[in-house]
């Protein structure tokens, strides 16, 4: 017994509605541009400066109280998350509160920590700040442009890698469903407002190896099918291609799935968004793999004498529906 997803054989038209599919990419692609530019990001501590006090504490930690005992304060963008070390004994309990930027100062003043301090010792008496660090602008700034720096150095080392492993056509189609999936997760993230740090920027990264894992395998049976069947249609050959790998394409993205949800529900709200993001990202990484980064190359056409250099004439199928 064994669970099967699909049949065993099947022969779905993924190119059949390639200009329906591809231009809702496209029309995705600008309303999260203009989400963008229109309502920006919810920047987190990480990127809009704030203060990170360091608390210490003899009783277990009630990350939840401590929650409910700053909100009242109206202090924006909190988080709290525990400090977990092999070291500690059940006597000391660590814990990180990050607190955002306030209007008009780059971190918070000495009558706001008072104010939290007065706050979380009515939750435990024994809590103690062992340390408090600001976080100011500039250093926001320069985290900002790393970020960038970092989502862009992924996407030349795609851009290198499928160039040098198939063809230029391919790697362009990978590299475009890789910016679609970006661009896709900042707009939702725009619309929906939710928090934006250096752990989205983690799950950015982490989208880009997925998605490009979810690519290559699709490129690789396409590769293959292209040489053995070098007189049939390209639109034939890539709806074969997507078939044969049909199931394997569900099952690691259900899969994927299942535990991602169920982090999303019982992870706690340090990593709701890196976990939001991730899902997002599953379900549009696998959309790009095969209308996107697929339909590219279909229009830029491809060599039908991959890997045995054969004769090159009549190579390109740019136009064939």
């Amino acid at each position: 017994m064994r669970l099967k997803l699909v049949p065993d054989q099947t022969n779905l038209n993924f190119m059949g509605p390639w200009r329906l599919t591809f231009g809702l990419s496209c029309v995705l692609m600008v309303l999260s541009l203009v989400a963008f530019f229109s309502f920006g990001l919810n920047f987190g501590i990480d990127f809009r400066g704030g203060t990170s006090i360091r608390t210490e504490a003899t009783q277990p930690l009630d990350i939840g109280g401590y929650r409910d005992a700053i909100a009242p304060l109206g202090l924006g963008d909190i988080t709290i998350s525990e400090v977990f070390d092999p070291t500690y004994g059940p006597e000391r309990n660590v814990a990180t509160i990050r607190i955002q930027a306030q209007d008009g100062s780059e971190a918070v003043t000495p009558e706001i920590l008072t104010q939290v301090e007065a706050a979380l010792r009515a939750v435990d008496p024994t809590l103690t700040f062992s340390s408090v660090e600001s976080v100011g602008p500039k250093v926001s700034g320069e985290l900002v442009f790393e970020a960038i720096i970092a989502v862009a150095a992924a996407l030349a080392a795609v851009l290198i890698y499928i160039w040098l492993r198939f063809e230029w056509q391919f790697a362009l189609g990978a590299v475009a469903a890789l910016v679609h999936d970006i661009i896709l997760t900042i707009g939702v993230f725009s619309v929906l407002q939710l928090r934006f740090d250096l752990a989205i920027i983690a799950a950015l990264l982490t989208i880009v190896g997925y998605s490009l894992n979810d690519t290559v395998v699709v490129f690789d049976r396409m590769r293959e099918n292209l040489i053995k069947f070098k007189k049939r249609d390209l639109t034939e050959v890539m709806n074969l291609s997507l078939n044969e790998t049909l199931s394997r394409t569900l099952m690691t993205s259900l899969t994927t799935l299942i535990a991602l949800i169920s982090l999303f529900v019982l992870g706690g709200d340090v990593i709701r968004g890196f976990v939001f993001a991730m899902i997002w990202g599953v379900v549009v990484g696998t959309w790009s793999s095969v209308y996107v980064a697929a339909v590219i190359v279909k229009r830029l056409g491809v060599r039908r004498d991959l890997g045995n250099g054969g004769d090159k004439a009549g190579t390109q199928f740019a136009t064939s529906e």
